[in-house]
């Protein structure tokens, strides 16, 4: 949450290891210190802001977007390269799965949620540590929970790309605890999983201008899917993890879906009802804050006036067209239109146009190419905009009917998952009930709606991780390169060489 309060640059002193010993021991009467800090909720507020400054990496312009989709996205068959990536050789590593472990990009991925994961501990142990005469206790309790939810939430995105993680369950001021070993993946989903079960403490909804901050909602929605991804880890407790999943599910109330799709993405429907955890964005430059990208630009094609760094692959686009033009609208599934620029009728018969002009005038006439239209302005004054300001909704409540879906009909309970995928289908597509009532035709379906739901969004990866289906996927996108070795990444060469308790076979 980066559009209200700012980072204290304390907290970024505190978080440098490389000095932590000299730092926190010596003591000037006229300077804050790590124990000084923290007087009052002020205080508490500004430590708290720190915490979620690091989510996504959005603290840093460029490397927002040339971190977090070269190393979420790149290996999803949704998505292919541009023309552009071929002059970054660590983007092209992770593309074609020829990375080592110290590929840059997901080194700087490591680094920046282990310094969330930093900043989320001194919250929760400093903040914790205040007395009533500092701070109102309910406000004390909801902010721990806070940085309980954000460690939690950087730890899982740890854990979706790593096999084994360190677990960092305390602020560090003794260099003798840098060093530490991976967890295994069972402790590390119990320590998020507690995490989260004590962030459902938090209050369903905030004030406006605390718009971002994790709530109920959040935290549950995390933790169905935190034991729905485990489900399929631990075979042996996949009922029981299912139905703690649902649990959870159940417990994300007060959101609805939104019809009008693309107004999520290119900035004119900030924080709307189907948001429950969403990464706050702004033009404003006020006081050198910088909470603004050219994010759109990265994800633009060139002909959008982007760097051409990432295009809807093929089998993206096959899959929209899968079910053909059935939809109420008479064409294919809404989705499609609302993420993607194409050669087709409607970019090109005016309903469509894009920035007042058609696809031909953009592409050229017979053009095969295509862009995705998801996540660039929604206006021609944000294309012509150096930069943006589009929220991230990292978690939607349509991910939420979908993953409650599959839960419900790995339960052997198919029934009961239909009527949240037609939900899904009709709002956001158009499109008619699903066929088929059998639990096999059940998953097809959830599969389906899952790939053509959250293009560029980046659960496609965990999808077919969990589903044991990334090795057919990649195999049919024609993508060459992955073997289940590549399932996970290596712990990065730094991580090994400044830690004493993880070799290089890890």
């Amino acid at each position: 949450m980066k559009t209200k309060i700012m980072i204290p640059a304390l907290l970024l002193m505190a978080a440098s290891f490389s000095s932590c010993e000299d730092y926190l021991t010596l003591e000037s009467p006229d300077q804050l210190t790590s124990s000084s800090f923290w007087r009052d909720q002020s205080d508490a507020e500004a430590g708290l802001a720190a915490a979620y400054s690091q989510l996504e990496y959005y603290v840093d312009t460029w490397e927002f977007a040339e971190v977090k989709w070269p190393v979420e996205a790149f290996r999803e068959d949704v998505v292919t390269i541009g023309a552009d990536v071929p002059n970054y050789p660590n983007w092209m590593e992770l593309y074609n799965f020829t990375y080592t472990n110290g590929n840059s990009q997901f080194t700087s991925y490591w680094r920046n949620n282990y310094l969330g994961i930093s900043f989320s501990n001194q919250v929760i142990e400093k903040v914790g540590e205040m007395g009533d005469d500092k701070i109102d206790s309910s406000v004390r309790d909801q902010i721990v929970n806070e940085g309980k939810f954000l460690r939690a939430y950087y730890h899982l995105k740890l854990l979706l790309n790593w096999n084994r993680i360190i677990v960092r369950d305390h602020f560090i001021t003794d260099q003798n605890d840098l060093s530490a070993p991976l967890s295994e993946r069972a402790d590390a989903w119990d320590f998020i999983i507690s995490d989260l079960e004590d962030a459902t403490g938090l209050p369903a909804a905030h004030p406006t201008d605390h718009l971002g901050r994790a709530t109920r909602g959040a935290a549950y929605a995390y933790l169905g899917f935190s034991w729905l991804t485990r489900a399929y880890e631990e075979p042996e407790n996949k009922a029981a993890c299912l139905s703690k999943a649902l649990e959870a599910f159940d417990n994300v109330k007060g959101y609805e879906l939104e019809k009008n799709f693309n107004t999520m993405f290119d900035g004119s429907n900030k924080n709307c009802k189907e948001s429950i955890f969403e990464l706050q964005t702004s033009m404003s430059t006020a006081n050198g804050a910088n909470y603004r990208t050219q994010f759109h630009r990265f994800i633009g094609c060139s002909e959008l006036w982007g760097w051409d760094e990432i295009l809807p692959s093929e089998a993206l686009m096959k899959e929209f067209k899968k079910e053909g033009e059935t939809a109420a609208t008479g064409r294919y599934d809404s989705r499609l239109y609302h993420t993607v620029f194409f050669d087709c009728d409607y970019f090109n018969d005016g309903s469509g146009r894009m920035y007042g002009y058609e696809f031909d005038d953009w592409f050229g006439e017979g053009s095969t190419r295509a862009g995705f239209r998801k996540y660039l302005p929604g206006d021609m004054e944000g294309m012509e905009a150096n930069y943006c300001a589009i929220n991230l909704p990292l978690m939607r409540y349509a991910n939420v009917l979908l993953m409650k879906a599959e839960a419900y009909n790995e339960q052997g309970h198919p029934e009961a998952a239909i009527p949240l995928i037609n939900e899904v289908r009709d709002v956001h597509g158009d499109m008619p009930p699903m066929a088929g009532t059998s639990q096999d035709e059940v998953r097809a379906q959830i599969e389906h709606e899952r790939m053509i739901e959250f293009p560029l969004e980046n659960w496609r990866w965990y999808d077919l991780r969990r589903w044991g289906k990334t090795q057919s996927a990649l195999s049919a996108a024609g993508r060459a390169g992955y073997d289940e070795s590549r399932a996970f990444y290596p712990v990065p060469l730094m991580e090994i060489n400044a830690n004493d308790q993880i070799s290089a076979s890890n």
